[in-house]
């Protein structure tokens, strides 16, 4: 999967929900179709416009005020940027259920338009379950007001859900009304090195057996990955010496309710502390070494590693990105399979695909797989052709999901069919036609033509 430009025939940037409105109905009269524009961020271009002509709409507030904060219940506009609205709960000690890369441009529409994950998500799950209420304008100008500050609100169909991660194909996101919860206390984090890939899962069992409700991130990152990282500047973490030939590094967070609870000596008290230790002195170790962090510049430079791969990317060369979930065992399988694959091709190598690595999300059961196989000297056709629909497929046979958390877009439209079933598409497209039936809500997204 790669990226492709378009060009918008009509920006539109209104300032009040009743413009948005208005111009949404007029558009809707004159059959005109319409994009929700939000921060640029997401990776399967769902705001790129494929047609001609469209209309591009931005509902970006770049000074946002939300409108209310009670109990750690958000309401604001969805064009409010991830990052603003962190900074403005932060003085109540409360924190945004989702954090991101991306955070400083992204806006929570379009969070919410994509249901995006992230790093808390093994926290506090996703917005499926965080978000409470929303206003949506629907594409003939109706305005769906169900900004509900409700936790509890067992009346009927739970419609918000569909919009949730419709990526703007059913209506306009212009509100919501989220669940903070309240800031931790006391965060920490440990990077450890392992030497073989099998020994991630009994990790990750240890790890959420010995840390339980403290535990609020387990990132993986590949060999090849750590490398790359080094190779910018990102680093280094750990001694060289002790990392050896570690196949893969896990770096996990804790949030705790008070700093004596993560950091003081007792075994009743510190937890991180004691993992590291038995970790370290077990008699069939699972890690080579490991360290944790001992001040919040500390903490910041753990973290600064795994957020900045995706610049490093970018660096590379000219990367394909897939965005899957896969079953934790066979995560390092499907890596390697695909490494195989362009070795057997004749493209592995400075002169076509220069690495193939993986990082990304555990939680329970599964996997949120960023994949990147760079291309060193550009896209080619024959590198593409190598690459889709093997992936996907091999995905499939998992049974996996072929989007894990950046959505469909326009870029990965054929590859419904590989995580849906026939019925499960043609249901999503009655939906749409009940709610859009002059298709003109992003128009050639998520549904495959």
């Amino acid at each position: 999967m790669r990226a492709h430009s378009y060009q918008d025939s009509l920006v539109l940037k209104p300032l009040r929900r009743s413009a948005i409105t208005e111009e949404i109905r007029i558009c809707w009269s004159r059959q005109g179709s319409i994009v929700g524009d939000g921060g640029d961020t997401g990776e399967p271009k769902g705001v790129s416009a494929i047609h001609d002509p469209e209309s591009s709409l931005s509902i970006s507030r770049p000074k946002c005020n939300p409108s209310y904060f009670y109990l750690g219940i958000l309401v604001a506009d969805a064009g409010c940027i991830l990052e603003s609205l962190s900074d403005h709960i932060a003085p109540y000690n409360h924190i945004m259920p989702l954090d991101l890369g991306a955070k400083g441009s992204c806006q929570i529409g379009g969070n919410l338009s994509t249901n995006a994950g992230g790093l808390r998500l093994l926290r506090y799950g996703s917005l499926h379950g965080t978000v409470l209420g929303l206003e949506v304008v629907l594409p003939d100008g109706t305005v769906l007001d169900q900004l509900s500050t409700l936790r509890k609100d067992n009346t009927g169909y739970d419609l918000k859900q569909l919009f949730i991660g419709g990526e703007g194909t059913l209506g306009v996101i212009t509100g919501v009304s989220i669940l903070t919860p309240p800031a931790p206390q006391a965060s920490n984090n440990i990077f450890l090195a392992l030497p073989h890939f099998k020994n991630v899962l009994p990790l990750f069992q240890t790890v959420k057996r010995q840390l339980g409700e403290i535990l609020s991130a387990f990132e993986y990152i590949d060999r090849t990955a750590y490398d790359m990282g080094l190779d910018h500047g990102l680093g280094p973490i750990l001694n060289p010496d002790e990392v050896g030939d570690a196949q893969c590094f896990i770096l996990a967070e804790t949030s705790g309710g008070n700093q004596e609870h993560d950091l003081e000596a007792s075994i009743s008290k510190c937890k991180l502390n004691n993992l590291l230790e038995s970790l370290m002195s077990a008699d069939e170790p699972l890690i080579y070494t490991g360290t944790l962090s001992q001040s919040p510049g500390q903490f910041a430079s753990l973290w600064a590693l795994r957020e900045g791969l995706t610049e490093c990317v970018q660096k590379e060369g000219k990367p394909y990105k897939y965005d899957v979930s896969v079953p934790l065992a066979e995560f390092q399988s499907v890596v390697d399979a695909i490494r195989e694959r362009l070795i057997s091709k004749g493209l592995y190598g400075d002169h076509a695909i220069s690495k193939v690595m993986g990082y990304g999300h555990v939680g329970d059961g599964e996997w949120n797989l960023h994949l990147n196989v760079i291309a060193k000297h550009g896209y080619r056709p024959e590198l593409e052709a190598a690459l889709e629909p093997f992936i996907y497929e091999l995905v499939a046979s998992h049974t996996g999901s072929v989007s894990a958390e950046h959505g469909i877009g326009s870029m990965k439209t054929d590859a419904l069919r590989y995580s849906k079933s026939d019925v499960s598409i043609e249901w999503m497209r009655k939906i749409k036609r009940v709610f859009d039936p002059l298709n003109i809500m992003n128009p050639g997204k998520v549904l495959p033509s």
